[in-house]
């Protein structure tokens, strides 16, 4: 059994910040309907503005950097800029991505510049009109990130058009015992557009209980019992109790090295003069948390705020996580060859 990394531990209990998102450039090759998080106008900031940043992330506490974008493998200097964020210390660094631009050489080079995480955004087994980040468009950049030896993880956004297609990728996911999520698309606080989903659709719901069953059974289904509450309650219209913690557990750089709270509540503030007084004063309720769907901000939010529960529930995660990859592999093979429809099995 792995037990809890002690940095996790920490920042659970502690006054400091976790976990950030920083924006390595805002430019993309695709242009998904749904997202507010590119713009081609904005010039990607260079090496040295990225590693000054990196630096004042670091010194602040934080332990897990997430680089992304806009398409963060569109930025030239992404392999050091990997390496400069290991060089100072982040417990975790990863990248998400839609892999459309990942060759074996960049593979193989962010490997060696110490990634240790590529989350690759797939929302469905086919093109839509909404979103281009389909499985039959990159399986093959699922293998050579595999191939370099790089831990990979798989997270879409749930489509109306596409929700059959959405359970065919989790199953294909399992069967290879890659962590995945799909999730409901979140609230658009920048741009007001709401939340793009019809909750009286009862295709989500299914869904939504598709992967609790799956989680159950202890297979690789990487959203975290809070997240698929909150889910169902978001459906249902139900109220959370929780506090938002954005700004201070969690937070976000922009590409113009802007501090944001989060992806959803931006600023005009530098980075670089953020102190930890400041991100301590972001430990309170916001006004717009209500049907929030920036789910890593809640995740975290409701882990530090039920600390006890949360440990207890982190530990069997990762007990059913390391062991449901095992079982995971067997299992789906065993579906392949007897070819039942699920409800045999449950």
């Amino acid at each position: 059994m792995r037990f809890l990394p002690l940095a996790d531990i920490t920042r659970i209990v502690d006054s400091k910040p976790w976990k950030a998102h920083l924006y390595v450039t805002e430019h993309c090759n695709l242009n998904c309907s749904y997202c507010n998080e590119h713009d081609e106008s904005i010039p990607s900031p260079t090496l040295s503005q990225l590693k000054q940043w990196m630096k004042k992330i670091r010194d602040l506490g934080v332990v897990y950097l997430s680089l992304m974008g806009g398409e963060p493998l569109m930025h030239p200097d992404i392999v050091e800029v990997v390496r400069q964020a290991k060089s100072l210390g982040f417990e975790g660094v990863g990248i998400v991505t839609n892999a459309f631009l990942l060759t074996k050489e960049m593979a193989s080079d962010l490997k060696k510049a110490g990634l240790d995480a590529l989350t690759v955004s797939i929302d469905s087994i086919t093109p839509t009109q909404s979103s281009k980040k389909a499985l039959n468009l990159v399986k093959n950049k699922l293998e050579i990130a595999r191939d370099a030896g790089i831990y990979i993880a798989v997270t879409g956004v749930l489509l109306e058009e596409r929700l059959d297609e959405s359970e065919q990728l989790i199953d294909y996911c399992l069967a290879r015992a890659i962590p995945v999520q799909s999730r409901l698309v979140h609230q658009d606080n920048v741009f007001r557009r709401g939340m793009e989903l019809d909750r009286s659709n009862s295709r989500f719901e299914k869904f939504l209980n598709m992967e609790r069953e799956r989680k159950k059974l202890g297979l690789a289904i990487s959203s975290s019992w809070n997240i698929i509450d909150y889910q169902q309650a978001l459906l249902h219209g139900k109220p959370v109790k929780w506090k938002c913690l954005a700004g201070y557990k969690y937070f976000f750089v922009s590409s113009q090295g802007h501090f944001w709270p989060c992806s959803q509540l931006r600023t005009e503030k530098s980075i670089m003069e953020i102190t930890g007084e400041d991100l301590k004063s972001y430990n309170t309720a916001k006004s717009c948390q209500n049907n929030c769907g920036v789910y890593c901000i809640y995740d975290v939010s409701k882990t530090v705020g039920d600390r006890r529960e949360s440990l207890k529930a982190e530990i069997k995660r990762q007990f059913l996580f390391y062991t449901g990859n095992i079982f995971s592999s067997l299992w789906f093979q065993f579906r392949e060859i007897t070819r039942l429809p699920w409800k045999y099995f449950r």
